[in-house]
Formats: structure tokens, C-alpha cells, sequence
């Protein structure tokens, strides 16, 4: 089959993208449970960070080999041919590109949409109150859905039903307002926004799964940390709202795109336990941390090289034997 030059450059570049991100994603499949358990050595806070990158690791990975290395040696050292034949082995690869791409784009745009959605019926239905536990507006909205989540990506708003208003003293009303606030201070919802728009690391593998629910655990504690802050009384506070939503009967979020007050049910037991014995703090930088740090180091030391003249040569020649 034979294609004009830019769409053989599209092709080429969304075939390096799938081969390179799915080298790196089987890499940090084979990593993704022991780091998941070394994470747990970590903060809450820098635990959830390192899980976050190995998970947007991949196409990081790849999308940067596309950018600084495909496009340049395609650039400067493919003549303008008016047609050029290009193998259906490439193609192939191509359209899994488009595919991995495709899921992903979808996924997080209907997550988006599904925010806006949810955010102008609690606007529509609800009356925006100032809570002077927490000193922020919220949308107060009725219903027998038990509700106090952060919905929302670029400008988050505070959900608050009715029912948890009165279920809640003013204490942990505060506590758990802070911990929503830790939430929007963090830019969670951003993040998990990032996360559904990139392509899952590996196809059928529960790697993703594993990272993602790992950092959602570890975002969680952090946020509780937070909205505590040492404070012998918003622990228990805290903990005391969490077992008194979770009587509540309250199920998932109603959009992907919310941090509910719970988070993940089956962490409630975890959460509560924390908050009550809280662990000792660490003073230094633990080595699981200084190791993900220098092999992130010395893959950007190594991939400068690929960047010569000399090695885009080498680079376009391997392009051509793969799409010829």
C-alpha cells in the first residue's frame, strides 16, 4: 500500500508511539505490585506522586520518542516522495495506536461530560450556601443520596446533601470539609482527568488497575493527613464522619470525575484506622524514592544521545526498514 508523505508520517509516528508504549508498559507491569507495596514505606503524599508517574510513565515515554526522535529524523531525512509504499505490518500497528488512543480519549471525554452534566443539575436543583465550618461556598442539594464529595476539573465545587448536613456535628462537618479542600488544593480530580485520557499500560493486564488504585488509596490518606494536620481532635472527628457517611447506605460517585468524602468503601476500615493511630513520621527520604528518582535521571541522560545527527541516521534507517 502506498501513502502521500504526511500521512505516512502520521502512520509511522502513531506506530512508534503503540511499539515504544507498549514496551515501557510491560516494564512497568512487572513493577507496578512490589512499587504498590514499597509505596506504602512512603508518605501518603509522596507515595501517591511516584504512583501517578510510573502510571503516565508509558505514554510519557512514548509520546516524548515520538516527538524528539520519530519526527525529527522523518523531518530532515525523508525525501518528499509524492506516494512511498508503507508494509501492512505497519499499518496494523498503526490502527492498535489509534485504538489505544481512541479508548482512552473517549473514556476520559465522557468522564468530562459527565462532570458537566452532574455539576449543572446540583446548580440547577441546589442553592450555593457558605459553610462556616469549612469557610467555603458548597451546593447544598436534597435528596436521599447521601452526598460531600469535590466534583468538577478546572473550577471544582463543593456537594453537600442535605442529609449529611444534619447528620454531621460541626466538627466533623470541618474535618470533612478539609479534607475535600485537600483534595482541590492537590488538583485530584485534574489528575484522575489525566489518567483516564491516557492509553491504559497494558492491554488485558491489571497493572493500570493495580497503580491506579494504589494511588486513589494513597490520595486518600494524604488528603486525611491534611485535613488533620496533627490535630488530636479532627482525627477522630474525621473518623467519626467517615463511619457516619458510610451508614448512610452511600454508593460510588455519580460521575467518574468526583472525590466522594469516602473514596473507596473498602478503604474505610484502613482510613479510620489511621486516623485514630496515626503513623510515625518519617524524617528522611526513603530509598525506594531516590531509586525511582535516579532511574528517571538516568533514562533522560540516556535518551540525549538518541538526539545527535548521527544517532537520528541510525534512527530513520530502523523507521524504513519497519514501515518498508
Amino acid at each position: 500500500m502506498t501513502l502521500p508523505y504526511l500521512p505516512r508520517l502520521v502512520c509511522l509516528c502513531l506506530a512508534a508511539f503503540f511499539l515504544v508504549h507498549l514496551a515501557l508498559g510491560a516494564i512497568v507491569s512487572l513493577i507496578a505490585r512490589p512499587a504498590v507495596r514499597m509505596a506504602a514505606s512512603l508518605r501518603p503524599r509522596v507515595a501517591a506522586r511516584c504512583l501517578l508517574v510510573l502510571r503516565l510513565l508509558p505514554a510519557a515515554g512514548a509520546a516524548f520518542t515520538v516527538i524528539a526522535v520519530c519526527l525529527p529524523s522523518y523531518l530532515w531525512l525523508e525525501p518528499d516522495a509524492p506516494n512511498e509504499r508503507v508494509a501492512i505490518g505497519s499499518l496494523a500497528v498503526a490502527l492498535l495506536g489509534i485504538a489505544a488512543w481512541g479508548v482512552s480519549l473517549f473514556r476520559g471525554l465522557r468522564a468530562a461530560a459527565g462532570s458537566r452534566r452532574f455539576l449543572r443539575h446540583c446548580q440547577q436543583t441546589g442553592r450555593l450556601a457558605r459553610l462556616p465550618q469549612g469557610h467555603a461556598d458548597a451546593w447544598i442539594v436534597d435528596g436521599a443520596e447521601p452526598l460531600l464529595m469535590l466534583a468538577g476539573i478546572v473550577r471544582p465545587c463543593l456537594v453537600i446533601s442535605r442529609g449529611v448536613l444534619v447528620a454531621l456535628s460541626a466538627g466533623q462537618l470541618s474535618a470533612a470539609l478539609r479534607h475535600e479542600r485537600a483534595h482541590w488544593t492537590s488538583r485530584d480530580n485534574l489528575k484522575r482527568l489525566c489518567i483516564l485520557l491516557t492509553p491504559g499500560i497494558l492491554p488485558f493486564a491489571g497493572a493500570s488497575r493495580s497503580l491506579e488504585r494504589g494511588w486513589r488509596e494513597f490520595t486518600e490518606w494524604a488528603a486525611d493527613d491534611r485535613a488533620v494536620a496533627g490535630s488530636v481532635r479532627r482525627s477522630p472527628a474525621l473518623a467519626t464522619a467517615l463511619v457516619r457517611v458510610a451508614r448512610m447506605t452511600a454508593g460510588p460517585p455519580p460521575v467518574p470525575l468526583a472525590i466522594p468524602l469516602l473514596g473507596d468503601a473498602d478503604q474505610l476500615a484502613a482510613r479510620v484506622d489511621r486516623l485514630l493511630k496515626p503513623p510515625r513520621t518519617q524524617t528522611s527520604v526513603p530509598r525506594p524514592l531516590l531509586a525511582l528518582v535516579a532511574a528517571l535521571l538516568m533514562a533522560g541522560l540516556l535518551a540525549l544521545p538518541i538526539l545527535q545527527p548521527a544517532a537520528l541516521h541510525s534512527v530513520h534507517q530502523a523507521l524504513e526498514r519497519f514501515t518498508g
